[in-house]
């Protein structure tokens, strides 16, 4: 969909593009077709769409043969959805995306996918949506705004690494694939964007335990970055349970919660815990 296509679109249903809601539609085609190579959508296969906007990537994932569950907030963009895509393999949900229950939304006992240039005002909850399922995306693959790509694939020791930066990577492999410069978008954002994938490896999927427990942990130290890891979590946690379990990991009562891989963050987890 080019510019005068999707400013007709627009226009058809008497809209301006809301930066309240990250409305911020795609227009280069080039890098839709980058999204479908790299997502490699397949027939059959379940993709969880959000944001479809009036379905430029949509249309090129319902090509694939992919059963497409798409979630769209805004209701006029809905109707025209509704009112130009006719396809058995697309299904359509008027939500909020971060309040959906995926459970019933999406086909049960099914592995899928989320590819999506998500509205840049929801991402950080909807991420942390998708962390919280029983049984998270098999891969992801969003457009972002640039800064928030860098958070999520943050390594250890990096002002950008964080509670969210732990929790991700706890599943996935997180990678900026490409940089994306404003003049691609109508409207255009005021940031670069960034085009990233989330593969998911099987290291801790098992322990669902741990998965459930260790956002609670991250999150507690992580609310006070600045702050040494012996008093956050006797604090919050006892200190006859912080102090011999920083001990047994040979962690400093010292060090600042951004100086922990993620491994160590899974170790600490189990011991806080007693966890096997």
């Amino acid at each position: 969909m080019n510019k005068q296509q999707l400013t007709a679109a627009l226009e058809s249903i008497g809209m301006r593009p809301g930066r309240g809601l990250g409305q911020n539609f795609l227009l280069d085609g080039n890098l839709l077709d980058y999204i479908v190579r790299l997502s490699a959508p397949q027939p059959g296969e379940t993709v969880l769409e959000v944001g479809p906007g009036f379905g430029a990537l949509t249309r090129k994932l319902l090509a694939s043969g992919a059963d497409v569950y798409a979630v769209e907030f805004d209701h006029r963009i809905a109707e025209y959805l509704r009112a130009h895509l006719e396809a058995n393999n697309f299904h359509l949900t008027e939500a909020d995306a971060c309040r959906v229950n995926y459970l019933e939304l999406l086909p049960q006992g099914r592995p899928f996918r989320a590819i999506a240039n998500l509205p840049y005002s929801i991402s950080t909850i909807f991420i942390a949506r998708m962390l919280d399922l029983p049984e998270p995306p098999e891969a992801m693959f969003f457009m972002l705004q640039r800064e928030m790509g860098e958070r999520l694939a943050a390594p250890v020791g990096t002002k950008d690494y964080g509670a969210l930066s732990v929790r991700t990577q706890l599943r996935y492999e997180v990678k900026l694939e490409k940089i994306v410069p404003p003049e691609v978008f109508f409207p255009p954002p005021e940031v670069d964007s960034a085009i990233v994938s989330f593969r998911r490896h099987e290291r801790y999927s098992a322990d669902k335990e741990l998965c459930r427990l260790l956002p609670g942990v991250v999150k507690t130290v992580f609310a006070q970055r600045r702050k040494q890891l012996g008093k956050l979590l006797s604090n919050n946690y006892g200190k006859e349970k912080a102090l011999p379990a920083l001990e047994a990991l040979n962690i400093p009562t010292e060090t600042r919660p951004d100086k922990l891989s993620v491994d160590q963050y899974a170790q600490l987890t189990r011991l806080l815990f007693d966890l096997p």
